[in-house]
């Protein structure tokens, strides 16, 4: 059931469309933001309120990349798998980031820290190679550079 917060916050947003349907991906967005991922149950909550199917909802939710439907580690890494990452070194940071996590993409470690996930482009390949952990941009990547700024998401 959604709580009390989330389903306000939905509701405003809605009303931000003039068609309500319009607002379904900003409504995922908000559950996320409060559980970190968006159950089956919520969005058996949010269809309703946005006059869609579970299914139409779920199609939705599986569409976007960033809209988790299962529970996610406390980091978010997202490596960038474009030409220019590929060209610069992609394959080496990935392999090392894998044996290091111990985790492949679209999986969390087992304490729950850290969730391995491809992006295909993140807009930085001047820096190539590049990710992303928790939405901040890490490019020109080295071994030594991913070990520091593993450590410092602890």
């Amino acid at each position: 059931m959604l709580s009390e917060e989330e389903r306000k916050d939905v509701l405003a947003e809605i009303e931000r469309f003039e068609d309500m349907r319009g607002a379904c991906v900003e409504a995922l967005k908000i559950v996320q933001r409060h559980r970190g991922f968006v159950s089956d149950e919520a969005l058996r909550d949010i269809a309703p309120l946005l006059g869609m199917s579970v299914d139409e909802l779920d199609g939705i939710a599986t569409f976007y990349s960033f809209i988790f439907r299962k529970p996610v580690g406390r980091h978010m890494i997202l490596v960038c798998d474009s030409v220019s990452c590929w060209v610069m070194g992609y394959e080496e940071i990935l392999a090392h980031l894998k044996e290091r996590l111990g985790i492949g993409f679209g999986e969390t470690t087992g304490d729950g820290r850290f969730t391995l996930l491809p992006v295909s482009c993140i807009g930085s390949c001047h820096h190539a190679p590049a990710l992303m952990v928790d939405g901040m941009l890490y490019g020109d990547l080295d071994i030594p550079k991913v070990d520091e700024i593993l450590k410092s998401h602890t």
